[in-house]
């Protein structure tokens, strides 16, 4: 191998070990903690004055519910998602 292959492969690895060690050492963050968009956007609404104009017709009565509800949508997506891509595939094959 070359040498700068060598040294861009030896900056890769160090990246690697070195950045979970960064990230749960709770270094930058409020021990450890890391908030996504949600936490921080359903914060600030809380913050302010908003009222939403709408309300959910059904919401689920608990959180695994929810969970299922979500899951589902997404192996349906992946399998409609999936189903394309293999006809389109079949297409470029046959011709």
């Amino acid at each position: 191998m070359e040498r700068s292959t060598l040294i861009i492969l030896a900056v890769i690895c160090i990246v690697i070990f070195i950045a979970p060690l960064v990230m749960f050492s709770g270094l930058g963050e409020d021990d450890g903690y890391f908030g996504g968009a949600d936490d921080a956007a359903s914060e600030a609404i809380e913050a302010s004055d908003y009222e939403p104009w709408f309300s959910s017709i059904w919401e689920p009565p608990s959180g695994e519910i929810e969970s299922l509800l979500f899951a589902l949508q997404a192996s349906i997506g992946a399998i409609i998602i999936g189903y394309f891509f293999g006809y389109w595939r079949g297409q470029g094959k046959e011709e």
